[in-house]
This record gives C-alpha cells, sequence and structure tokens, in this order.
C-alpha cells in the first residue's frame, strides 16, 4: 500500500521540558493528529465514520522508537502510510522527520470497532479509501 500522508506540527514551549526538549509522550500526540489529519484528506471525519458508519477507529498497540529529540520552535514533518490491511484493523507506519532526518519512527496498530467496543469489519468506505 504505497498512499503517504504528510503532516506539519511546529515545536511550542508548552510541548517541551525544563530543558527545551519535546516530552515524550507528546510524540504520541503528533502522531494521533497525523492519523486524524490523514483521515481528513481521504474525505471523512472521525465523526461521520462514527455516526453513519457505527465505527471508530483506536489504537490496539504502538511501538515508537526515539532517535533524536525535537526541541523549541523546530518544524516537524510526520509521514503516515499503511503498512498491512485485515478485516478489522489495519497497521500504520509514521515517521517523524526534523530537516529531513528521522527523529522517530513508529509502528501503531489500530482497530475499528463499535460503540460498544467491539472490533468491526473496516467501513467500506475507509477500505476503499485506503487501498
Amino acid at each position: 500500500m504505497s498512499k503517504q500522508f504528510k503532516h506539519k506540527v511546529k515545536i511550542y514551549y508548552e510541548d517541551t521540558d525544563a530543558g527545551g526538549v519535546v516530552y515524550y509522550a507528546n510524540y504520541l500526540k503528533y502522531l494521533e493528529r497525523a492519523r486524524s489529519e490523514a483521515i481528513y484528506s481521504l474525505g471523512l471525519t472521525n465523526t461521520n465514520l462514527q455516526k453513519e458508519h457505527d465505527s471508530l477507529i483506536i489504537v490496539k498497540s504502538c511501538n515508537i522508537e526515539y532517535k533524536k529529540p525535537a526541541r523549541f520552535e523546530d518544524e516537524l514533518e510526520i509521514i503516515s502510510s499503511i503498512l498491512s490491511k485485515t478485516r478489522t484493523s489495519f497497521t500504520m507506519k509514521q515517521i517523524i522527520k526534523k530537516n529531513e532526518e528521522i527523529i522517530s519512527e513508529a509502528t501503531v496498530q489500530l482497530v475499528t470497532v463499535n460503540k460498544e467496543g467491539k472490533p468491526i469489519k473496516i467501513p467500506e468506505i475507509l477500505n476503499n479509501l485506503l487501498n
């Protein structure tokens, strides 16, 4: 699956620790924003998927490797791509770059569930757009 999604993030003071380095948990927020923007770029919204398709996309697992720090006022680019899909889940590779250098990489497994939290088939509209 070759579709790539790109999202830019600027680092603000509130994102950093006392040393001016991005606090590690904030990377997870940036990855989430990039995944949401990927959905929006396909012409969908998470609200639409929930209301019209009784489907939520949740994180089942996330493996992240921090290679180099990001700092106050850095501009980052997050590149997200689909690695694999099953009937109810898909796995994304997300790379965070600073000045074209990879500073963090994550593999995130996402599952589609209904409002009760039970795994369900990926909605056809999303499945077709992820190909």
